[in-house]
């Protein structure tokens, strides 16, 4: 089965409303002028909660191709929780995609693999597809158990999951000690764990799931290295940081396939 390759820009904490604005136009003329083909590419930005409406108005105005999504989700609909956004602010806003599980997410407010697939699934069920995150630090990487260690995260947030549903997710391997580092994992690391989560959904789901689900890889993921990563046969796009702030940069990523 034939996936989609795509190209997700994760702009974490930068950006206000006025840049994001001048950034989406930017992408969008790149892209034209690169004569991008969105049918080999999907290209998605994942700007902060402030940013959304934004986007929205501009990529509604000018009809572009470049869909978008937001960096988190609540587990709860309504209520009395300060700070959250629901699934269905996200929905009036029309996102496509909801992040779950950024391991800075998972570092910095405490979310267990458990919480992750919550926040997955509430994403799912209100029609937006997860990207879920995995990845693992750099004393695991070293201690030589990074594979096992995904691997139970995944297994753990889709815990209770069918395959048809997983089969229509985004999976997102980002080993920690990359991030915002400099440091890449080389196009073989990176092919080892992403072709290791592609056994295992094999293995639990069988194969039309494991064909279908599509792998990214995220860590320090820029231009010069994306056509590398693109040519390994289990990864299927980047969760994009850094160079995903700079619209020529991240236009080159998308139109790696040129």
């Amino acid at each position: 089965m034939a996936r989609t390759p795509l190209m997700a820009g994760n702009w974490k904490m930068n950006l206000d409303h006025l840049e994001a604005n001048h950034l989406v136009q930017g992408l969008a003329m790149e892209l034209s002028d690169r004569d991008h083909d969105y049918s080999k590419c999907e290209v998605v930005v994942i700007p902060p909660f402030t940013d959304l409406r934004t986007v929205q108005t501009v990529v509604d105005a000018d009809k572009l191709g470049v869909k978008y999504g937001a960096q988190d989700v609540s587990v709860h609909d309504n209520g009395a929780y300060t700070g959250e956004i629901s699934t269905a602010m996200l929905n009036k806003l029309g996102c496509s995609y909801v992040v779950a599980g950024h391991s800075e997410r998972r570092e910095y407010h405490s979310e267990s693999d458990e919480l992750v697939g919550q926040k997955a699934r509430k994403a799912f069920d209100a029609g937006m597809t997860p990207i879920l995150c995995c990845g693992e630090a750099l004393e695991i990487r070293k201690a030589g158990t990074y594979v096992d260690f995904v691997l139970a995260q995944i297994r753990a947030a889709l815990k209770g999951w069918d395959g048809a549903d997983v089969a229509k997710i985004v999976i997102a391997y980002e080993p920690i000690w990359a991030i915002g580092t400099g440091e890449t994992a080389s196009a073989a690391d990176a092919q080892e764990v992403c072709g290791a989560i592609r056994a295992a959904l094999r293995e639990d789901y069988g194969d039309s799931v494991a064909d279908a689900t599509r792998i990214l890889y995220g860590g320090s993921a820029k231009p010069g290295n994306i056509k590398e990563l693109m040519a390994q046969p289990d990864i299927d796009g980047g969760l994009v940081g850094g160079a995903s702030l700079k619209a020529d940069s991240f236009a080159q990523m998308a139109t790696f396939y040129a």
